[in-house]
């Protein structure tokens, strides 16, 4: 096995306050000194031909591959890759959405760091997003409960008529999972967006979000009862004509799911789109399973880590090629 990761240190790996963090992140070269420390600790690992070597400047912005002289920069490959955004700005966009508990929409990003329009607070959000899923990232484990809620979305492209109906909202179908602790208490979630609460769409999800051997605790739907054969131990409870309601037997995933909804009618304001919802969900996982975090600045440099590990992807992208519901 290899030697444990050291923790970073507050005030020393990142700043621990604002005014520490106008300090560091004055100009863009401090910005660019920063992530290629992050990137590039055990020294520059080249793009094109894989080999690591010191760090070798041909501009001020520019390296080089002393093996290859493949030509490249810190941002390349990463989510800031052609960015026409300065780097200060989105350091300063990281730093604010992680300092607010509740998270930010792309107006309040947009106000806050004086952007000169929408469309560019509300892709850096979601390009932030898509760095907000840890690579390898560990399964939930212990007794986990997994249960299926309805969103209420409005569908700006494909609206629903409201004739006939109480109103013009698109129900989307998620699946949570929710890790329970002992004696009481909640710890990890997982949360996606599915097309059906059927066997076929609930294992792929249960089986990227949970460990095998896990005690899964579900309500009494027929989808679950293969589980044994998938490896996982299974608690049912059947709630039809029970004495005690849903939100009793199976606390965690009704809180969650409560959680959830008063977030993206909170933050959001009800104006998540159904083809950019699982982004949305990350940011939620992501924020709830660092709830007790005490260091802000600690989030910050997890998700700055997080930016140089993800492939870059462009507003046409973002806007034309929705993430589908699990399958």
């Amino acid at each position: 096995m290899g030697a444990p990761e050291l923790q970073p240190i507050g005030g020393t790996d990142y700043p621990t306050t604002w005014v520490q963090f106008l300090d560091w992140f004055h100009s863009e070269q401090a910005c660019r000194d920063y992530l290629e420390k992050l990137r590039w600790a055990d020294g520059l690992i080249c793009p094109k031909c894989g080999a690591s070597s010191e760090v070798e400047r041909i501009s001020r912005g520019r390296l080089i591959c002393p093996a290859c002289r493949h030509q490249t920069t810190v941002t390349a490959g990463t989510i800031f890759d052609k960015t026409r955004t300065e780097l200060r700005v989105w350091f300063a966009a990281i730093w604010y959405i992680t300092n607010q508990k509740h998270g930010v929409s792309a107006l309040g990003l947009q106000r806050v760091l004086g952007l000169g329009s929408y469309e560019t607070a509300w892709t850096m959000l979601h390009r932030l997003r898509r760095a907000m899923v840890r690579p390898g990232r560990e399964l939930l484990h212990g007794e986990v409960e997994v249960d299926e809620t309805h969103l209420a979305l409005t569908d700006r492209k494909t609206p629903v008529s409201a004739v006939g109906r109480k109103s013009n909202t698109t129900k989307a179908l998620v699946v949570i999972a929710v890790e329970m602790l002992q004696p009481k208490g909640f710890g990890r979630i997982r949360i996606q967006q599915i097309a059906n609460g059927d066997y076929e769409h609930l294992m792929p999800f249960i089986k990227e979000s949970v460990r095998s051997g896990a005690i899964i605790h579900s309500d009494g739907s027929a989808a679950y009862r293969k589980l044994d054969d998938a490896g996982y131990g299974h608690r049912r409870t059947v709630h039809l004509g029970s004495d005690t309601p849903a939100h009793e037997s199976m606390p965690g995933v009704h809180r969650v799911a409560a959680l959830l909804q008063r977030w993206m009618m909170g933050t959001h304001h009800g104006a998540v789109q159904p083809s950019q919802l699982d982004y949305y969900l990350d940011e939620f996982v992501f924020r709830f399973n660092r709830r007790t975090s005490r260091s802000r600045g600690l989030l910050f440099y997890r998700l700055l880590q997080q930016t140089v590990m993800t492939k870059p992807v462009t507003y046409g992208k973002i806007v034309e090629i929705p993430k589908k519901p699990g399958n």
